[in-house]
């Protein structure tokens, strides 16, 4: 390994992959080597923008390279975990945009993979790394503040397959195995293992062929609730949105910046050294992977996520 750590950015021209490319370019110990994706031309104009010297398409042409020590996967959900696999067994540390996987299935075999490899394996749950939400649970810690509800809104107005950037994408997204993933995970991150989970669902889209409104209740072993709604129909502002509801206070995360109860905004500036939640988790992959140690959002502790997820999805079902 070189001083600094070589990343490989695959699905790099899409929204969340310009998104780590942002993060990545703030992170001294860090070095874009080679981006990756479905089409040169494209992939190649990413490269120019960052600054970097190799575009190449698909995975594999990535992981036949010397020059890459981690690879960041922002591809679509249904590839994460077969793509995931693909890394470790190449021997390379890796990163995936959440959701870890589409199945419980396939994300206890990715787990299974990972245990089986000493290379660093995480999954990007960026609510673990927000400031707003960071300052939260830095406060549970102490003890000065414990959850007792959260209440969580998750809207997008998205009735085609089109991304964060309103481009059309190739793939489906879920409510369920994508989006409610950041929120189950944050909520036993903050309050405790779940220990009772419930859903209900909205019509099927025949288009999509899936809900597009979904509610979620959810209680931890410190006795929490959270109530978490999503929809794909909601026509306004889009994105989530945090309630903690404490025995102390009420706080309002709306992604990096947080509020109280009275909307009166809470300096978060100084929680860690960057605004940005991203590249917060792409600097913790990095220091995982310099020192040598489990990183924060690892597969093995998001696993109960998942296997959540799994007992919602027969519910649902």
């Amino acid at each position: 390994m070189t001083d600094k750590i070589r990343v490989a950015v695959v699905g790099a021209a899409g929204a969340f992959g310009m998104k780590h490319l942002d993060g990545l370019m703030n992170i001294p110990d860090a070095e874009v080597t080679v981006v990756s994706g479905t089409r040169l031309e494209p992939t190649q104009a990413v490269a120019a923008k960052y600054g970097v010297a190799n575009a190449v398409v698909g995975l594999d042409a990535v992981l036949e390279r010397d020059d890459v020590d981690a690879v960041i996967l922002a591809t679509p959900t249904g590839l994460h975990a077969s793509q995931m696999q693909e890394v470790l067994k190449a021997g390379k540390h890796v990163q995936v945009e959440i959701p870890l996987a589409d199945s419980l299935a396939d994300a206890e075999a990715t787990l299974a993979a990972a245990e089986a490899s000493d290379r660093v394996a995480m999954v990007g749950h960026t609510r673990r790394f927000n400031p707003s939400h960071q300052l939260v649970h830095n406060r549970i810690a102490e003890g000065s503040f414990n959850v007792q509800q959260m209440d969580v809104q998750t809207y997008f107005f998205r009735r085609t397959n089109t991304n964060a950037k309103g481009e059309p994408r190739s793939w489906t997204d879920h409510l369920l195995w994508h989006h409610a993933a950041h929120t189950v995970d944050l909520f036993a991150y903050q309050a405790g293992k779940i220990v009772q989970a419930n859903a209900i669902q909205g019509p099927i889209n025949p288009d999509l062929g899936i809900a597009m409104d979904m509610s979620i209740q959810l209680k931890s072993e410190t006795g929490a609730i959270c109530t978490l709604s999503l929809s794909f129909n909601n026509n306004g502002p889009f994105g989530t949105f945090f309630r903690y509801i404490g025995d102390t206070e009420t706080y309002i995360a709306r992604y990096d910046d947080l509020f109280n109860g009275r909307d009166e905004q809470i300096d978060v500036s100084k929680v860690a050294v960057s605004m940005n939640g991203i590249e917060l988790q792409d600097r913790e992959f990095v220091s995982a992977i310099r020192e040598g140690r489990e990183p924060n959002s690892s597969i093995r502790q998001v696993i109960d996520c998942y296997r959540v997820l799994g007992a919602l999805e027969k519910q649902l079902a």
